[in-house]
């Protein structure tokens, strides 16, 4: 089944103006999981310019009928999420336990952050005048952009507008197109639980839609997570804006492994942290440093439970890693396994 998504733009659903898209099944190629249109460049504006009007009405609700929009949209989560699972599975490839597993996570995410609305929100310092204190009361930063990877479609983007939303702000979300059905979820679920116009806006886009968002004098900061290359890109044009921005880039995690280590405990969990999902995401395990003495015998072990992975369509129960997102994804890995393979791997 094709799903037809939709931008989110001031309250309104609409198809978008720009180019057409489809996402596939990276375990099935030829099927076309959802359609939708990328939003024009005019429609960021438009979600740019209704995020800023909804932002004073939003800072102004009390931050108990904050919490009470987002513990709504959790249960909706939660309710949906053996569905919203086997869709995740299709449009990214994860295995569906996986996939469950980080729709209940984002469900937690959206409580955690509806909780955090009745912390204190400022604090009070005694002044060095005598008779006088100083309060400092925190305040919304009013609107955020947000451009959110495909790796985990649905609590990456949990974790930047949970919190945003918690206090105050309002959210442009250029989620990655590889992955529209979950972005779309989510903000369904959002307006279903009585979100008001114009707080979360949802655009698909490209890198132009992405560079539109940051560079808008509209948009107060800046949420990116993805590539190190672009992550540097959104830096460096928030430097220059003078705009507050949050990256969170690649990774090259290591797993250490000594010689008196339990190596078949050691082997199932760099296993288990280099094959999860496929190995893409910033904290899968990349590299081994292991004492000499038991470097073979752990590497053997390694191999042989790579050897025994049972790799397919991320929806069979037998599955244990499914495919990468996409082909220039495959490529993209070929190639470093042909290039390691080249130096002596």
């Amino acid at each position: 089944m094709t799903m037809d998504v939709l931008n989110l733009i001031g309250g309104r659903w609409i198809e978008g103006d720009g180019a057409e898209f489809a996402d596939t099944n990276p375990a099935r190629p030829a099927e076309v999981v959802a359609r939708g249109r990328f939003a024009s460049a005019a429609e960021v504006g438009r979600a740019v310019a209704a995020a800023r009007q909804a932002a004073p009405g939003w800072a102004a609700t009390p931050h108990h009928a904050r919490a009470a929009v987002l513990n709504a949209a959790a249960d909706l989560v939660d309710a949906a999420a053996g569905e919203w699972g086997a869709e995740l599975a299709r449009e990214e490839g994860k295995t569906l336990p996986e996939a469950i597993a980080e729709v209940r996570g984002s469900a937690r995410i959206l409580r955690y952050y509806a909780g955090e609305a009745d912390r204190e929100s400022g604090e009070i310092y005694a002044s060095p005048r005598p008779g006088e204190n100083v309060l400092v009361v925190r305040k919304p930063v009013g609107v955020v952009g947000m451009i959110t990877p495909f790796n985990f479609p649905i609590v990456i983007p949990a974790w930047k507008i949970g919190p945003a939303l918690t206090y105050g702000n309002t959210v442009v979300w250029k989620p990655s197109s590889l992955v529209p059905v979950l972005a779309f979820r989510l903000a369904q679920a959002l307006a279903s639980a009585g979100l008001p116009d114009g707080v979360l806006n949802l655009v698909y886009g490209e890198a132009d839609a992405g560079s539109a968002i940051v560079g808008d004098p509209g948009v107060d900061a800046v949420s990116f997570t993805g590539s190190t290359a672009v992550g540097r890109a959104v830096i460096a044009r928030c430097g220059e804006l003078g705009k507050p921005v949050q990256t969170e880039m690649g990774g090259k995690n290591a797993a250490i492994v000594l010689a008196d280590a339990d190596l078949d405990h050691a082997a199932e969990q760099v296993s288990l942290g280099a094959f999860r999902s496929a190995g893409q995401k910033c904290t899968a395990t990349s590299r081994l440093i292991v004492a000499e003495q038991v470097a073979d015998e752990l590497l053997e072990r390694v191999a042989e439970r790579a050897a025994r992975l049972v790799v397919g369509d991320p929806l069979d129960a037998a599955v244990e890693m499914g495919p990468l997102v996409s082909s220039a994804a495959r490529d993209r890995v070929s190639a470093g396994v042909a290039r390691a393979v080249e130096e002596g791997a």
